[in-house]
């Protein structure tokens, strides 16, 4: 990851709690804390953050009020080989005419990309997803009410009175904090309140999780790994987590990031 990208990481993630520390940027990054220090060091100069003692802190403190879990701008970037792979996977579980529901969420946010050509009813509860859609594809796009979250880039509600309970899908393409053996985790209560209610409306759960995730658990349950049709993830995963997907009985499908970057780096032949 280049230096810019590593600072806009950090200056974000320094909106979204008062103090970040060099672990947690170094696990964002996925670069050493040596050079995660150099970071802030180079920001503190600058006067866009401020060092403090084993991480940084904002300038400008953030306001109260928002989901739990990281801010859409901040998870953007990470892994976005990855997500990218995964979301192209994704894409081809899609045919024309489908009804289909993207939850909000970084990686699935990819699905945009390779979805545009297709003519779907998509329903999301993604402020950032329906507004690529309605500008650059024929897709129809449906929102569920509620209030828009900026720092997450999420429609939520805690009412059942919305749109949602008329919407039929035939699949659920969902992100996750953390997949382990009790099942999909996130992070806030409203999100998960929003997410079930979603998948009430879905023949098939499809999470779409990079490799990463597997190593992470949060506090809350969304659904056990039973209830999930299909995981797709990176060509990162460990051998016991395959396992652990497959006595589930959950499909899993692999995207395979190294053989794309390597098709995308080799020269084309005259």
């Amino acid at each position: 990851m280049h230096e810019r990208e590593r600072h806009r990481i950090i200056l974000s993630a320094v909106q979204e709690k008062p103090v970040v520390t060099i672990q947690d940027i170094s696990e964002l990054t996925e670069a050493s804390e040596a050079t995660i220090r150099r970071d802030i060091a180079a920001l503190h100069v600058q006067g866009k953050i401020r060092r403090v003692r084993g991480g940084a802190e904002s300038i400008h403190p953030p306001q109260l009020g928002n989901l739990a879990g990281r801010p859409f701008r901040v998870s953007e970037g990470v892994n976005i080989d990855k997500k990218r792979a995964i979301a192209r996977k994704a894409a081809e579980l899609c045919g024309q005419g489908d009804a289909i529901i993207i939850n909000g969420g970084t990686t699935t946010f990819q699905l945009v990309h390779y979805i545009s050509a297709y003519r779907l009813q998509v329903m999301t509860n993604s402020f950032a997803i329906a507004e690529h859609l309605v500008k650059h594809s024929k897709n129809t796009v449906t929102v569920p009410g509620g209030a828009i979250y900026r720092e997450q880039s999420l429609i939520l509600s805690p009412f059942d009175n919305d749109t949602t309970r008329n919407f039929y899908a035939r699949r659920m393409f969902v992100g996750a904090q953390g997949v382990g053996p009790l099942g999909i985790m996130e992070a806030d209560a409203l999100v998960i309140q929003s997410e079930q209610k979603l998948m009430r409306q879905a023949d098939e759960l499809v999470v779409m999780v990079d490799s990463s995730k597997f190593r992470q658990r949060s506090s809350l349950i969304l659904c056990p790994l039973e209830q999930v049709t299909t995981i797709i993830t990176d060509d990162g995963i460990s051998a016991e987590t395959v396992r652990m997907i497959e006595d589930a009985g959950v499909s899993l499908i692999i995207a395979s990031v190294t053989a794309q970057a390597e098709r995308e780096d080799s020269p084309s032949v005259a």
